[in-house]
């Protein structure tokens, strides 16, 4: 049994794949589409429900790893013009012993060999990444890069700071994570839609600015929602709870949700919540949150914001996995500081003061409640719960039951048409 996971643009094929599939290997074949979450990422769930024993992801992928089933990428071979691709680079690089690093969108990636046989006699420092699926085999190697389902090997002994970027595909998602992480390599990039290259500047300055701010309004907020954005990725678990950790040392109340993938309408329905943090992978966890009610962070902003002892070094983090304990990333919380001994710290943003001490470890805090509670215990739930404070100072809180207070009464037909002319209403002649 097999799952064949197809994005929406891809559905119209999903059928006569599945048929040829069933015929030449006489497996059950389940065609999945219109995932909960980003198409991108691997579908775990819906494969497991079907009892799947391996996964075919057609189409454009983040390549994050998977917890249990063997997948199979196929990323499809979109057109393009390796001769004006090797042109544009040629105008962006003329100087010969440039150190770049080329990276390409997966659909491209068919002819990146093809690429590297034409630029490579004529620029020795140029190294080209290769498409890998999973984590490293073994410890790191000095000077490799394994990140984003990309490997290359830098060779250069300043480092990869010393070399520039140069991407093949269109602007999306996938370049703005590359821009934040490697923040201090400068980008070109070629699209191969309109066949132009051009030098990625301005952008990611603007997106560190805005993403810095959203670091401060983490920093304000008392109640925070962790959204469930992937429940295929590896490690999202361990993450979820240390974000509840992380929330519960700084004072902070959590409440997790899964809402699938979330747009404003969706959000908009937890005013008590300051502030949002998407747990998903590192492509789709950029979320753009200018219209959202109220601003969506990443795990690592989130950390920014709440641990003292991370600081910002101009390396930005979109996979999560680096933050949990034995990764590369991780810094442990310092020590509980009692309220009395803690240093005041103003809002950036608010200009009001604002406690910036660390309680002790969860397990010394009131365990989190997961029932609901009636009206009448709302009052004593406030002053444990932002949330349901909130709820206190609402003039309406939803339904009350007023059993033996509501008349019993037979069912009558209501008025029929719309609402400028019902059918048992007299029309005016003219």
């Amino acid at each position: 049994q097999v799952a064949l996971q197809f994005p929406d643009e891809l559905l119209a094929d999903a059928v006569q794949v599945a048929g040829e599939l069933e015929a030449a290997t006489a497996a059950e074949m389940f065609v999945l589409g219109d995932t909960t979450y980003g198409s991108c990422c691997v579908d775990e769930v819906a494969a497991e429900h079907v009892g799947a024993e391996a996964v075919l992801h057609y189409g454009p992928a983040c390549l994050s790893p998977c917890r249990k089933l063997p997948v199979l990428h196929i990323f499809g071979q979109q057109p393009l013009d390796v001769g004006r691709c090797a042109e544009a680079f040629r105008e962006l690089y003329p100087e010969q012993q440039s150190r770049v690093v080329v990276l390409s969108d997966v659909v491209y990636a068919h002819a990146m060999g093809e690429l590297e046989q034409q630029l490579r006699p004529e620029y020795p420092n140029i190294i080209f990444s290769r498409l890998v699926w999973g984590d490293p085999p073994g410890p790191p190697v000095p000077g490799e890069e394994w990140k984003f389902g990309r490997q290359f090997l830098v060779e250069a002994a300043g480092g990869l700071q010393d070399y520039a970027m140069f991407y093949v595909g269109a602007e999306g998602l996938a370049l703005t994570s590359f821009m934040l992480t490697w923040n201090r390599c400068p980008f070109s990039s070629f699209n191969p839609t309109t066949g132009c290259g051009r030098r990625e500047t301005l952008n990611v300055n603007r997106a560190l600015m805005r993403r810095l701010y959203l670091v401060e309004r983490a920093r304000d907020a008392s109640v925070v929602g962790i959204l469930v954005g992937t429940l295929g990725v590896a490690g999202y678990l361990s993450v979820l709870q240390h974000l509840r950790e992380l929330l519960a040392r700084a004072g902070k109340r959590s409440y997790t949700l899964a809402v699938g993938k979330p747009n404003p309408a969706k959000l908009a329905n937890f005013p008590e919540v300051d502030v949002f943090v998407l747990v998903a992978c590192a492509q789709n966890s950029l979320l753009d949150s200018s219209d959202f009610y109220r601003p969506v962070v990443t795990p690592y902003e989130l950390e920014l914001a709440c641990n003292p002892a991370r600081e910002w070094t101009g390396n930005y983090l979109t996979d999560f996995r680096d933050l949990l304990p034995g990764a590369c990333a991780h810094v442990e919380l310092p020590p509980a500081i009692p309220a009395e001994e803690a240093v005041p710290d103003v809002s950036l943003i608010s200009g009001k003061m604002r406690a910036a001490h660390l309680c002790g470890p969860p397990s010394s805090q009131l365990p989190p409640s997961t029932a609901l509670a009636c009206r009448d215990q709302t009052r004593a739930l406030a002053e444990i719960s932002p949330a349901a404070s909130f709820l206190e100072s609402r003039s309406w809180r939803g339904l009350e039951q007023q059993l033996g207070q509501t008349l019993v009464s037979k069912a009558v037909q209501g008025r029929r048409g719309i609402a400028i002319a019902y059918e048992d209403e007299g029309c005016e002649q003219p």
